[in-house]
């Protein structure tokens, strides 16, 4: 009787199988070395940025309440952002970020709102400015570095260009702000074969004077030796609450863009 476990065929199917799991291993290792000895990265990501609710009150104890997008309408509008890192060591990254944000909005109160020092009359129309740039810093340890995860954990401080603005016939306000925030960054990774890789990263702080979010999930899919595309979703949410202003805002991306890896 033949013994198939010695017969050529057998063989054969055993060498086919051992090459794959070798090609494939291979890969994957090829892969997280040539992740782990990118130095440069810039990432640059675009789409468009739909208003979730845009909340108002300035000043934040004696004006009144009104929403950018529930009493006025704000428009869908494009947006862009543009990072680059440098690898300063295995697990040490260092990144800066643009971020520009600016979201219109148009129609008619249905009663008096009082905002930063002037009084806007109902059925007047009236056009609302929202501006959210964001310029930050970040430094970042990533202690996982494995063929199939990722992970990393560090600190962003963000600087913030904001303003809100009011305008009906001649009659003008705007409210704006420029401070320095600090931010908890992180971010995950993990490969889901042999060109994907799921993604979430962020940067995140609450605390009794306010919160501030900006989170995106997504795919990116490595289409070349140094360069990959990357679609998901991102969402920037958060505000502050004091006696100068009251403002919260959520703001929806629909993202896509190019990571270019050198």
């Amino acid at each position: 009787m033949l013994d198939r476990s010695t017969s050529p065929w057998s063989r054969c199917h055993a060498y086919r199988s051992d090459r794959r799991t070798v090609e494939r291993r291979l890969s994957l290792s090829l892969a997280a070395n040539a992740r782990a000895q990118d130095r440069w990265r810039v990432d640059f990501e675009n789409g468009a940025a739909i208003a979730g609710y845009n909340d108002v009150r300035i000043p934040g104890d004696t004006g009144t309440m009104f929403s950018l997008t529930d009493d006025l309408a704000s428009d869908t509008t494009y947006f862009w952002r543009l990072r680059a890192g440098v690898r300063i060591a295995p697990k040490h990254v260092l990144s800066a970020l643009v971020a520009p944000l600016t979201i219109h909005a148009a129609g008619t109160f249905d009663q008096p709102v009082a905002f930063a020092g002037a009084t806007f009359a109902p059925g007047v129309p009236t056009t609302g400015l929202y501006v959210f740039n964001s310029y930050r810093v970040t430094y970042r340890y990533e202690p996982v570095r494995r063929e199939n995860w990722m992970f990393g954990v560090g600190v962003t401080l963000k600087v913030r260009d904001a303003e809100t603005r009011l305008d009906a016939g001649g009659t003008s306000a705007a409210k704006t702000n420029v401070g320095i925030v600090p931010l908890v960054n992180f971010t995950l990774e993990r490969r889901l074969g042999r060109r994907a890789t799921f993604q979430i990263e962020g940067d995140a702080l609450a605390a009794p004077q306010g919160r501030a979010e900006d989170i995106f999930a997504g795919i990116i899919v490595h289409a070349g030796k140094q360069w990959s595309i990357k679609a998901g979703y991102r969402f920037l949410e958060g505000g502050a609450d004091n006696d100068e202003v009251y403002t919260f805002a959520l703001v929806h991306y629909l993202a896509a863009g190019v990571v270019v890896r050198f």
